[in-house]
Protein backbone atom coordinates (compact mmCIF):
# COMPACT_ATOMS: atom_id res chain seq x y z
CA UNK A 1 0.00 0.00 0.00
CA UNK A 2 0.97 3.64 -0.69
CA UNK A 3 2.31 5.93 2.09
CA UNK A 4 1.12 9.00 0.60
CA UNK A 5 -2.37 9.81 1.51
CA UNK A 6 -4.96 8.45 -0.86
CA UNK A 7 -6.37 11.10 -3.68
CA UNK A 8 -9.02 13.64 -3.36
CA UNK A 9 -10.31 14.78 -6.96
CA UNK A 10 -11.65 12.59 -9.00
CA UNK A 11 -9.37 13.34 -11.56
CA UNK A 12 -6.31 12.69 -9.25
CA UNK A 13 -8.56 9.27 -8.39
CA UNK A 14 -8.28 8.05 -11.93
CA UNK A 15 -4.97 9.38 -12.41
CA UNK A 16 -3.31 7.56 -9.62
CA UNK A 17 -5.16 4.22 -11.01
CA UNK A 18 -4.21 4.11 -14.21
CA UNK A 19 -0.52 5.11 -13.03
CA UNK A 20 -0.33 1.62 -10.56
CA UNK A 21 -2.02 -0.19 -13.58
CA UNK A 22 0.94 1.27 -15.87
CA UNK A 23 3.81 0.54 -13.00
CA UNK A 24 2.51 -2.92 -12.09
CA UNK A 25 3.29 -4.21 -15.51
CA UNK A 26 0.77 -7.27 -15.20
CA UNK A 27 -2.60 -7.21 -14.81
CA UNK A 28 -4.28 -6.50 -10.87
CA UNK A 29 -7.17 -7.25 -9.09
CA UNK A 30 -9.51 -4.91 -8.05
CA UNK A 31 -8.38 -5.37 -4.02
CA UNK A 32 -4.39 -4.51 -5.20
CA UNK A 33 -6.08 -1.71 -7.13
CA UNK A 34 -7.64 -0.44 -4.24
CA UNK A 35 -3.95 -1.02 -1.74
CA UNK A 36 -1.94 0.25 -4.09
CA UNK A 37 -4.14 3.80 -4.52
CA UNK A 38 -5.24 4.12 -0.89
CA UNK A 39 -8.96 4.10 -2.07
CA UNK A 40 -11.61 2.66 -0.72
CA UNK A 41 -12.72 -0.36 -2.88
CA UNK A 42 -15.98 0.63 -4.08
CA UNK A 43 -14.48 4.07 -4.72
CA UNK A 44 -11.76 1.85 -7.33
CA UNK A 45 -14.64 -0.18 -8.53
CA UNK A 46 -16.60 2.64 -9.73
CA UNK A 47 -13.61 4.75 -11.14
CA UNK A 48 -11.88 1.82 -13.06
CA UNK A 49 -14.84 1.13 -14.30
CA UNK A 50 -15.44 4.20 -15.88
CA UNK A 51 -11.74 3.95 -17.17
CA UNK A 52 -12.64 0.85 -18.68
CA UNK A 53 -15.53 2.28 -20.78
CA UNK A 54 -13.54 5.23 -21.93
CA UNK A 55 -10.93 2.33 -23.49
CA UNK A 56 -7.99 3.91 -20.69
CA UNK A 57 -7.90 0.33 -19.01
CA UNK A 58 -8.90 -2.85 -20.07
CA UNK A 59 -10.37 -5.81 -18.23
CA UNK A 60 -8.77 -9.52 -18.94
CA UNK A 61 -10.52 -12.48 -19.18
CA UNK A 62 -9.53 -13.47 -15.44
CA UNK A 63 -11.07 -10.49 -13.94
CA UNK A 64 -7.35 -8.54 -13.60
CA UNK A 65 -7.17 -4.92 -14.76
CA UNK A 66 -4.64 -3.66 -17.26
CA UNK A 67 -3.40 -0.39 -19.33
CA UNK A 68 -5.88 -0.26 -22.15
CA UNK A 69 -4.83 0.43 -26.13
CA UNK A 70 -6.55 3.87 -26.19
CA UNK A 71 -4.16 5.26 -23.44
CA UNK A 72 -0.96 3.86 -25.28
CA UNK A 73 -2.18 5.86 -28.62
CA UNK A 74 -2.74 8.69 -26.75
CA UNK A 75 0.76 8.63 -25.33
CA UNK A 76 2.54 8.16 -28.47
CA UNK A 77 0.76 11.19 -29.92
CA UNK A 78 3.12 13.30 -27.51
CA UNK A 79 4.64 15.64 -29.38
CA UNK A 80 7.77 16.15 -28.05
CA UNK A 81 7.82 11.89 -27.22
CA UNK A 82 7.51 11.07 -31.05
CA UNK A 83 9.74 13.50 -32.20
CA UNK A 84 12.69 12.38 -29.90
CA UNK A 85 11.69 8.87 -30.58
CA UNK A 86 11.64 9.02 -34.52
CA UNK A 87 15.01 11.02 -34.23
CA UNK A 88 16.46 8.67 -32.27
CA UNK A 89 15.54 5.24 -33.67
CA UNK A 90 18.36 5.52 -36.69
CA UNK A 91 21.12 5.82 -34.09
CA UNK A 92 19.26 3.15 -31.63
CA UNK A 93 19.38 0.62 -34.36
CA UNK A 94 22.83 1.25 -35.30
CA UNK A 95 23.86 0.54 -31.65
CA UNK A 96 22.17 -2.70 -31.60
CA UNK A 97 23.44 -3.64 -35.09
CA UNK A 98 26.99 -2.78 -33.70
CA UNK A 99 26.86 -4.29 -30.05
CA UNK A 100 23.57 -6.85 -30.39
CA UNK A 101 22.70 -6.22 -27.01
CA UNK A 102 19.80 -4.32 -25.66
CA UNK A 103 19.43 -0.12 -26.51
CA UNK A 104 17.99 2.43 -24.44
CA UNK A 105 16.57 5.99 -25.01
CA UNK A 106 15.93 7.08 -21.91
CA UNK A 107 14.43 10.46 -20.28
CA UNK A 108 14.66 12.05 -16.71
CA UNK A 109 11.40 11.17 -14.63
CA UNK A 110 12.01 12.40 -11.06
CA UNK A 111 14.20 10.61 -9.14
CA UNK A 112 13.59 7.75 -12.14
CA UNK A 113 15.14 7.59 -15.29
CA UNK A 114 12.05 6.36 -17.83
CA UNK A 115 12.99 4.21 -20.81
CA UNK A 116 11.44 5.66 -23.73
CA UNK A 117 12.41 2.82 -26.16
CA UNK A 118 14.11 -0.47 -26.04
CA UNK A 119 15.54 -2.57 -29.13
CA UNK A 120 16.73 -5.63 -28.03
CA UNK A 121 17.06 -9.07 -30.55
CA UNK A 122 17.67 -12.58 -30.01
CA UNK A 123 21.54 -12.26 -29.28
CA UNK A 124 21.02 -9.77 -26.35
CA UNK A 125 21.23 -10.36 -22.88
CA UNK A 126 17.27 -10.85 -21.09
CA UNK A 127 16.61 -7.79 -18.88
CA UNK A 128 14.58 -6.47 -16.67
CA UNK A 129 13.93 -3.17 -18.47
CA UNK A 130 10.86 -2.12 -21.07
CA UNK A 131 9.67 0.56 -22.59
CA UNK A 132 7.58 2.99 -20.73
CA UNK A 133 8.99 1.46 -17.77
CA UNK A 134 11.35 3.36 -14.69
CA UNK A 135 14.20 2.48 -12.26
CA UNK A 136 15.70 4.26 -9.93
CA UNK A 137 17.98 6.85 -11.25
CA UNK A 138 21.24 6.11 -9.25
CA UNK A 139 21.40 2.26 -9.90
CA UNK A 140 21.34 3.10 -14.17
CA UNK A 141 23.87 4.43 -16.45
CA UNK A 142 21.04 6.62 -17.95
CA UNK A 143 19.95 7.98 -14.96
CA UNK A 144 23.76 8.56 -13.69
CA UNK A 145 23.78 11.11 -17.08
CA UNK A 146 20.76 12.93 -15.69
CA UNK A 147 22.51 12.68 -11.81
CA UNK A 148 25.65 13.93 -13.20
CA UNK A 149 24.56 16.92 -14.83
CA UNK A 150 22.05 18.01 -12.54
CA UNK A 151 23.27 20.20 -9.51
CA UNK A 152 20.51 18.56 -7.20
CA UNK A 153 21.34 15.76 -5.39
CA UNK A 154 18.73 13.17 -4.72
CA UNK A 155 15.94 14.28 -2.04
CA UNK A 156 15.38 10.87 -0.81
CA UNK A 157 16.51 6.96 0.58
CA UNK A 158 17.91 5.31 -2.08
CA UNK A 159 16.76 2.02 -2.04
CA UNK A 160 19.18 -1.06 -2.87
CA UNK A 161 18.23 -3.11 -5.71
CA UNK A 162 21.46 -5.57 -5.54
CA UNK A 163 24.44 -5.87 -3.04
CA UNK A 164 26.39 -3.51 -5.95
CA UNK A 165 24.04 -0.59 -5.83
CA UNK A 166 25.44 2.68 -4.61
CA UNK A 167 23.20 3.97 -2.17
CA UNK A 168 25.57 6.09 0.60
CA UNK A 169 25.74 9.47 -0.03
CA UNK A 170 29.31 10.20 -0.75
CA UNK A 171 29.77 6.96 -3.35
CA UNK A 172 27.32 8.08 -5.30
CA UNK A 173 28.86 11.44 -5.21
CA UNK A 174 31.88 10.06 -6.06
CA UNK A 175 30.66 7.68 -9.21
CA UNK A 176 29.01 11.06 -10.56
CA UNK A 177 32.16 13.01 -10.70
CA UNK A 178 34.04 10.01 -12.73
CA UNK A 179 31.06 10.07 -14.84
CA UNK A 180 30.80 14.17 -15.71
CA UNK A 181 34.90 13.86 -16.03
CA UNK A 182 34.38 10.54 -18.65
CA UNK A 183 31.05 11.91 -20.47
CA UNK A 184 29.41 8.80 -19.84
CA UNK A 185 27.96 6.82 -17.30
CA UNK A 186 28.35 3.15 -16.01
CA UNK A 187 26.25 0.67 -14.38
CA UNK A 188 27.94 -2.11 -12.88
CA UNK A 189 25.69 -4.64 -11.97
CA UNK A 190 23.86 -2.15 -9.57
CA UNK A 191 20.20 -2.65 -10.56
CA UNK A 192 20.24 -6.26 -11.52
CA UNK A 193 23.32 -9.01 -11.28
CA UNK A 194 25.11 -9.63 -14.15
CA UNK A 195 24.13 -7.12 -16.16
CA UNK A 196 26.08 -3.74 -16.59
CA UNK A 197 24.91 -0.85 -19.05
CA UNK A 198 27.00 2.24 -20.55
CA UNK A 199 25.19 5.41 -21.33
CA UNK A 200 25.98 8.87 -23.12
CA UNK A 201 23.62 12.39 -22.77
CA UNK A 202 21.76 13.69 -25.59
CA UNK A 203 21.22 17.48 -25.82
CA UNK A 204 18.97 19.52 -27.68
CA UNK A 205 20.59 22.80 -27.81
CA UNK A 206 24.54 21.45 -27.71
CA UNK A 207 26.20 20.50 -24.66
CA UNK A 208 26.34 23.09 -22.25
CA UNK A 209 22.44 22.59 -21.81
CA UNK A 210 20.93 20.06 -19.89
CA UNK A 211 20.34 17.01 -20.99
CA UNK A 212 17.13 16.03 -22.76
CA UNK A 213 17.88 12.42 -22.65
CA UNK A 214 20.20 9.76 -22.75
CA UNK A 215 21.21 6.59 -24.85
CA UNK A 216 22.42 3.42 -23.12
CA UNK A 217 24.00 -0.19 -23.86
CA UNK A 218 22.96 -2.79 -21.72
CA UNK A 219 24.06 -6.75 -21.32
CA UNK A 220 26.17 -9.19 -20.02
CA UNK A 221 28.92 -7.63 -17.81
CA UNK A 222 31.24 -10.52 -19.19
CA UNK A 223 30.55 -9.48 -22.84
CA UNK A 224 30.33 -5.89 -22.72
CA UNK A 225 34.10 -4.01 -23.45
CA UNK A 226 33.18 -0.81 -21.25
CA UNK A 227 35.42 1.04 -23.09
CA UNK A 228 34.63 -0.07 -27.15
CA UNK A 229 30.93 0.27 -26.34
CA UNK A 230 31.54 3.67 -24.73
CA UNK A 231 32.92 4.92 -27.13
CA UNK A 232 30.67 3.83 -29.72
CA UNK A 233 27.40 5.26 -27.45
CA UNK A 234 29.07 8.90 -27.26
CA UNK A 235 29.17 8.59 -31.07
CA UNK A 236 25.97 7.71 -31.25
CA UNK A 237 24.55 10.48 -28.57
CA UNK A 238 26.77 13.02 -30.16
CA UNK A 239 25.42 12.27 -33.41
CA UNK A 240 21.91 12.21 -32.21
CA UNK A 241 22.46 15.82 -30.22
CA UNK A 242 23.39 17.19 -33.94
CA UNK A 243 20.33 15.79 -35.56
CA UNK A 244 17.87 17.52 -32.66
CA UNK A 245 19.77 20.66 -32.88
CA UNK A 246 19.01 21.07 -36.06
Amino acid sequence: MTDAPPPKSVLARGTALLRVCGESGTALSLAELALRTGLPKPTAHRLVGELVRLGLVERTAEGGYRIGLELFVLGQSAPSVRELRDTALPYLGDLHEATHENVHLAVPDGTDTLFLEKITGRRATPIVSRSGGRLPAHCTATGKVFLALDPRPPGRALPRLTPRTLVLPGQLARDLARTRARGYGVNLEEAEIGVSAVAAPVYSRGPGSRPVAAISVTGSTRRLDMDRVGARVCAAARALTRALSA
